[in-house]
């Protein structure tokens, strides 16, 4: 009944507020094809720039979207047969002082001077590219989805130079055709650009877009009108293959050195201008950048989002279903500690309405443990309705290959099969202030306890000055997603917020207002098992710096036992009930400084009338623009009864990230965690020596933290290449 209910309200609004015109179909940029040479040199003096139109008179977004922009900006579009350029010119109102954290790639976008370019070339409002420079050359580029979101580790072949003086920046690249998708025929694409100018504390774009959505809004783009259609394609195809050697040791297995060489690789292959085939054989992800890791005082398990490469480009068709804790499939349970001997995979946009994402990926067996090989298989369809909704299914299938029924014992009971069948409504108003979804996932096993369902609604309505969601969840305990990420059954959730922005008119703030939310958990019997309500008072200051405030209360009583440090020391009982109040603070620096510096606390109660404090703290400084230094320190005091008594840990990182050009990068993370015991090393070199090829050397050490000593180590090294047809 509540899914109905929802699903009724979110059509109701639906209609009533998706058919309204494309907000700024007004803003017009007409692109005309050159048949003159360009030179990407970040100089834009080449003649093929004379006759292009130009995009100017950029609106303020931030720090207050009153008027035209103080810092303005121009930009110009031109193609030929093989390539999409653009010229962008950043002028200095006042005297030039570029602020840029390094020339690492998919850089921190309010921490640096920069401008992104965002593409819509199917007009859905949802679906896109976005490219772009800071002032000092470094790269972006992402797949963009949700209507505003970015997926930085998608990564494409593309160049871009960037030359700058006192008095402007200016950003030149050129964009292969053969890197992006669109739809044949279409002369009319949905484009954006956005610049972030720091020493002003602005942020502008071609378009105006109220200041309470990112500039990366799809529903606030103008239009890129072609002379004519883009160039069709015809066949495109690219063949990345890799070779790697690497030395590894295991010495708390007590393994000898071992060598291994290896070699694999992706296939793209274009079926349509937009739908793609993906291949993958044998592949490797030892380069992939490492988890963060975390204090982890939760009852369940933590999410780590996916970072390799196979599973991005249209990563939101299969990760996006349901929300962050009911996701009916999640990438990352595939390869979980066993070798991927192939995968295959199928997305893009069909036609203007419907798009599909259709995923098979084979393990191998191990047979150390009697796991047998595995084969994963999602298909996700996606139709556009209205403006800017759609509706969803989707369908994920894990399957064992020749199962041996002895090997029952040592594996999930559901391990032979398990499937999970799902339908999803994402609402999306024209003009974003409303958003919302339904859906509905069944789950399907050999056993009656894994034939389960999980449902989840939302409403959200974002303004300038008011924003509030109401949202409800439930997941059965026969409820199992083998391939998903669902930490928590056998519930039933309401939670809310609302909150209010308050804008002086003067000072050094932008603005202040408070925040509530709540979150009530119920079983299935409807009888409250835990909830958690806190208040928030937030301060946004004119030089982007941040000061937050919170009080909450916590009430929990225990599913399943739980040791309350994660130390091991003791657990407590099943069904006993707790409730704590706390306060705490966070505090993020203005990011224009070489030195920048964040901290958080929190104080107050915990479990078995407990204390327990928490203070973390980032410190960063930089000498721009090619060495990035960081560290990241996060104390915990616990204070509870016997057996636990106090207890005390800390988590520290520190992070340095030397750049020396935008093609040469040497990252090193060193991360101490006393709570589990372990000390890690890693440190990775890049050379990217031709556009998304890459050179890798990357060194692993983790260590026991007590004693002080190797647990195991590895040095890899890693060739790819990027061949187009």
């Amino acid at each position: 009944m509540k899914f109905n209910i929802y699903v009724l309200l979110c059509l109701i609004l639906c209609v009533n507020t998706l058919t309204s015109q494309k907000k700024n179909a007004d803003y017009r940029l007409h692109i005309k094809k050159t048949n003159y040479p360009v030179v990407i040199d970040g100089i834009g003096n080449d003649k093929a720039w004379e006759d292009a139109d130009e995009a100017k008179d950029f609106f303020r977004v931030l720090p207050m979207d009153d008027g035209l922009a103080n810092e303005q900006s121009a930009i110009k579009m031109t193609y030929d047969d093989k390539n999409l350029y653009l010229l962008a010119t950043f002028y200095n109102a006042t005297e030039a002082n570029y602020f840029v954290e390094s020339l690492r790639r998919d850089f921190s976008f309010g921490k640096n001077d920069n401008f992104l370019l965002f593409l819509d070339p199917f007009n859905n409002q949802t679906t896109g590219f976005s490219f772009g420079s800071n002032a000092f050359g470094a790269q972006w580029d992402g797949t963009m989805y949700d209507g505003s979101r970015i997926d930085l580790n998608w990564d494409s072949k593309w160049i871009s130079e960037v030359t700058r003086d006192d008095d402007k920046w200016v950003f030149e690249m050129a964009v292969p055709f053969k890197s992006i998708r669109y739809e044949e025929g279409v002369t009319e694409w949905g484009i954006n650009f956005s610049r972030l100018d720091l020493k002003s504390s602005e942020k502008s774009s071609w378009t105006p877009i109220p200041r309470q959505f990112p500039t990366a809004a799809l529903a606030y783009t103008g239009t890129l009108v072609w002379d004519n259609p883009p160039p069709a394609l015809g066949t495109n195809f690219s063949i990345i293959p890799y070779v790697l050697g690497e030395v590894n040791r295991d010495l708390e297995a007590n393994e000898d050195t071992k060598t291994n060489g290896k070699i694999g690789g992706d296939v793209k292959f274009s079926l349509t201008s937009s739908l793609n085939l993906d291949l993958t054989v044998n592949p490797d992800f030892s380069q992939v950048e490492v988890d963060r890791q975390v204090t982890n005082l939760d009852r369940f398990e933590l999410f780590f989002p996916e970072r390799r490469q196979f599973f991005l480009e249209n990563g939101d068709l299969f990760a996006n279903f349901g929300y962050e804790t009911i996701r009916p499939f999640f990438s990352r349970r595939i390869g979980l500690g066993v070798p991927i001997q192939a995968g295959a995979r199928v997305s893009g946009n069909l036609n203007e309405k419907w798009r599909m994402g259709l995923m098979d990926m084979q393990t191998a067996s191990v047979d150390e443990t009697g796991l047998p090989s595995q084969n994963f298989g999602v298909l996700s369809l996606q139709r556009k309705v209205f403006g800017r909704s759609n509706i969803g299914l989707m369908v994920v299938n894990k399957q064992s290959i020749n199962y041996p029924s002895e090997n029952d014992s040592i594996n999930s009971q559901y391990a032979k099969y398990n499937r999970n069948l799902g339908l999803e409504y994402n609402l999306a108003s024209s003009n974003n202030l409303w958003n919302g979804k339904a859906f509905l996932l069944k789950s399907l096993a050999p056993d009656e306890n894994g034939k389960g369902i999980a449902q989840g609604a939302h409403l959200q309505y974002s303004s300038r000055k008011w924003s509030w969601r109401l949202q409800e969840e439930w997941v059965s305990n026969d409820y199992t997603a083998e391939v998903g990420y669902v930490p928590r059954r056998n519930y039933i959730k309401f939670s809310g917020k609302l909150g209010h922005l308050f804008f002086p008119k003067g000072g050094p703030l932008v603005s202040h207002g408070p925040e509530l939310n709540i979150n009530y958990f119920f079983n299935e019997a409807l009888r409250q098992t835990d909830h958690l309500a806190y208040l928030v008072y937030n301060f946004d200051f004119r030089k982007r710096s941040s000061l937050m405030f919170f009080v909450s209360d916590d009430y929990v009583e225990l599913l399943s036992p739980f040791d309350p440090t994660r130390l091991g020391i003791a657990d407590l009982a099943t069904g006993t009930k707790h409730q704590w109040n706390a306060f705490g603070w966070e505090y993020q620096s203005k990011p224009q400084s070489l030195f920048t510096y964040s901290f958080a606390g929190r104080l107050g109660g915990y479990y078995q009338d407990g204390n327990r404090t928490s203070l973390t703290t980032e410190l960063g400084y930089r000498f721009q623009p090619y060495v990035s230094l960081s560290a990241n320190l996060n104390y915990n005091h616990i204070d509870l009864p016997a057996p636990w008594n106090t207890n005390e840990f800390w988590l520290i990182g520190a992070e340095a990230d030397i750049t020396f050009t935008n093609k040469l990068f040497f990252a090193n993370l060193v991360q101490y965690n006393e709570q589990t015991g372990n000390m890690n090393l890693n440190s990775r070199f890049q050379w990217r020596y031709s556009p998304a090829s890459d050179l890798f050397l990357v060194y692993t050490n983790n260590y026991f933290v007590t004693p002080f000593e190797t647990r195991n180590w590895g040095l890899t090294l890693k060739f790819t290449y990027w061949l187009n047809n």
